[in-house]
């Protein structure tokens, strides 16, 4: 009874600390944000002649004017057109200026909130992705990151450098960049990539062979001989390159088919039944992505050695209404009816909610690619391209759904850190709930949990960019609060499976499992209070009516960052830097010197006094504090001697999460299971050393 009273009592008291700083958020967010949108002075300073600032029309967009009066395209603001959040629940604003034909004149930042950029790396490495967006078109298939091996020669997506330890922003930044622009484009520019407006139809079934689609255009066809492919390279200098081209000039070079095989009838009258199976796995998986099935009967192929599965093709381009159609590999291996043309074939997939159209004209155009020399070859391309369309009897129309934003290239660019990550995880986790006891119990434990935390700051912090912080829940309240959308989560999918795995371990831990296992700054002082030890270095025991009232600041701090988050974001960026985690893990120390003077600091100080910034401090930390009274378990063994009389475990621990009567503070145990190695070891805890004597306390 004494022990639940205790518990109900903290309960209150953090009940209390969080309805205070919910009661101090609302008084101080009623003030609504300002604005940002430039007036139209500010917007001219961004038009440089021959252009100029032209009327201002409905939705913020500017005409821009040439020197003759004409109309030449427009300019506008990201913001009021596509409010993406970014992590600090503000959108990047980006001023665009766009021609009548979607090739973008420039492109300026005008105003961000990213933390990465405001003091961790600096603006210049955001103004310089930005700038690379200049001259290119919105009709280019744009991809951020590196081509695999030499994918960059002669391949029809353009990449663009993304920023390291920023990946997440800059997409959200390129995100806004192309909605906007997609929307402009769509309003203004004689409607061009109109939205989807066609799905296939599953109950639709009609009995068709592979004769009848070719007779009726279900398929299309491109049809490319090498005498074809000379003519195109000839008067220049790759019209030699080719000698197979030369000795069988009537033979195919590329032998191209082009169907959608979204509508059942049609995918069952070319594919094999295993393949059938596949295709419609594929379709209830991704019931928003059209499969177009793509074959070659030539010798030239479809895609170059250096193609990765599930990623965009490097040779296979689309277009419709002027706008490109982005398509990626399925993933399916397939297998052609008999009769059949062609052996290299592959299913390519496109989200119709971007513009997709099935049964409108799109096309289909696939690259030549010739090299000439040995030496740094210069590469020549020619690209054939197909225009089809699919009758309008295999689909039904409905209201086509808002576009969404295009996060699955997060996911692919992170795919191999996202296994082993979850790999790890699914280690850790039935280690410590079904073999606590065992692994405490190890001689050898001290040994596994450094070796354990070593990976955390290696692979979890300095590779994966791993460290949860502040930032994100203060973005998360800011955005749910304002009614915006919290798809920049989506962004860095490497943290966020570290958020959803330390939400659920809530409900079982507490807040032990990320503070006390998954937090590389953590890990560190860890690591500090170890090599103080080994130093013979005083360690100081925070008195019980000092440590009381330290543990609340914590709190303090949490409530001041969440109300600058609603009163005064610009100065937010610069509050957040309570936390050490960007100049230790973001930027390996490689920052201002009064930054890296206070991480070390902190580092320093838990030498002797542990993990004082964790218990202290750290703001994440008192968010994580509430997972102590969620837990649906005491998962830490006790004896009813735990406290009255013996004392061993709460004098050993080290956080002081031990009360005087032998309770658990959960809200305070970062499950280092130093009390678990006491509780079941005959050798130290003082009740089982008692009993083997015969005696007892």
């Amino acid at each position: 009874m004494e022990e639940l009273q205790g518990r109900a009592r903290d309960f209150v008291g953090v009940l209390a600390r969080l309805l205070a700083c919910a009661a101090a958020v609302l008084a101080l967010a009623v003030t609504p944000a300002a604005s940002l949108e430039l007036d139209r002075e500010e917007a001219a300073l961004f038009i440089q002649p021959p252009y100029q600032l032209g009327e201002l029309l409905e939705g913020g967009i500017y005409e821009l004017i040439n020197l003759d009066s004409r109309v030449a395209g427009y300019a506008f603001e990201t913001e009021p057109l596509a409010p993406l959040p970014g992590f600090s629940g503000a959108p990047i604003n980006l001023f665009v200026i766009l021609t009548l034909e979607g090739q973008l004149i420039d492109v300026e930042l005008v105003t961000h909130n990213e933390p990465i950029f405001v003091s961790g790396l600096g603006e210049a490495p955001f103004q310089e992705f930005i700038a690379q967006y200049k001259g290119h078109s919105i009709t280019d298939s744009l991809v951020i990151g590196v081509p695999y091996g030499d994918g960059g020669s002669g391949s029809s997506l353009v990449y663009l450098d993304g920023v390291t330890k920023a990946t997440a922003s800059v997409r959200i930044a390129h995100e806004t960049l192309l909605a906007a622009a997609f929307k402009v484009a769509r309003e203004k520019m004689q409607e061009i990539g109109g939205r989807a407006a066609a799905e296939p139809n599953l109950e639709y079934r009609e009995e068709l062979t592979w004769d009848r689609i070719v007779k009726e255009g279900i398929v299309g066809r491109r049809l490319v001989t090498n005498r074809e492919v000379d003519e195109a390279f000839a008067d220049s200098i790759w019209a030699d390159d080719d000698p197979i081209a030369k000795d069988e000039p009537d033979e195919a070079y590329l032998d191209l088919w082009v169907v959608d095989v979204g509508p059942p009838s049609i995918a069952e009258a070319i594919l094999e039944p295993d393949s059938l199976r596949q295709l419609r796995n594929f379709q209830e998986l991704s019931p928003e992505d059209e499969p177009i099935l793509v074959i070659d009967a030539g010798r030239h192929g479809l895609v170059t050695e250096e193609f990765v599965r599930n990623t965009s093709p490097d040779l296979i381009t689309a277009s419709q209404d002027g706008l490109p159609i982005s398509l990626r590999d399925a993933d399916l291996d397939i297998e052609l009816r008999d009769g059949i043309p062609g052996e290299v074939a592959m299913v390519l997939r496109t989200d119709r909610r971007l513009g997709f159209d099935p049964t409108s004209d799109w096309s289909l155009s696939v690259r030549a690619v010739r090299e000439h020399g040995s030496f740094r070859p210069e590469v020549g391309t020619v690209d054939f391209t197909i225009t089809h369309k699919t009758d309008e009897r295999f689909f039904i129309r409905d209201e086509p759904p808002a576009p969404v934003p295009v996060w699955r290239q997060a996911i692919d660019a992170r795919s191999g850190d996202l296994v082993v990550l979850a790999g790890g995880l699914a280690m850790l986790l039935p280690l410590l709930l079904l073999g606590q006891s065992r692994l405490a119990g190890t001689s050898h434990y001290v040994a596994i949990r450094l070796a354990i935390l070593a990976g955390v700051i290696g692979f979890v912090g300095w590779w994966g960019q791993g460290q949860l912080s502040i930032v994100t829940v203060l973005g998360v309240l800011r955005g749910a609060f304002e009614g915006q959308s919290l798809a920049f989560l989506l962004y860095d999918p490497f943290s966020l499976l570290i958020w959803a795995v330390v939400i659920v371990t809530f409900i079982v831990w507490g807040r032990g499992f990320f503070c006390g296992w998954m937090c590389p700054f953590g890990a560190m002082q860890e690591f500090m209070h170890y090599l103080g030890r080994l130093m013979r270095l005083p360690q100081i025991r925070v008195p019980d009516h000092v440590d009381r009232w330290l543990v609340k600041l914590k709190y303090v701090i949490l409530a001041g960052l969440v109300a600058l988050a609603f009163t005064a974001p610009s100065y937010l960026d610069a509050a957040v830097e309570v936390e050490p985690f960007k100049t230790a893990i973001t930027t390996y120390f490689v920052r201002e010197w009064y930054f890296v003077l206070y991480c070390v600091g902190l580092l320093l100080l838990s030498m002797m006094l542990f993990k004082g910034f964790c218990r202290y401090i750290c703001p994440l930390g008192a968010v994580m504090a509430i997972g102590g009274f969620l837990r649906i378990r005491d998962w830490i063994p006790r004896r009813d001697v735990c406290g009255s009389p013996c004392q061993l475990c709460r004098v050993r621990c080290n956080y002081n999460a031990i009360k005087p009567s032998g309770g658990i503070r959960y809200d305070e145990c970062f499950q280092c299971l130093d009390c678990v190695t006491i509780h079941d070891d005959d050798a130290k805890c003082v009740p089982l050393v008692l009993a083997k004597r015969g005696r007892q306390l």
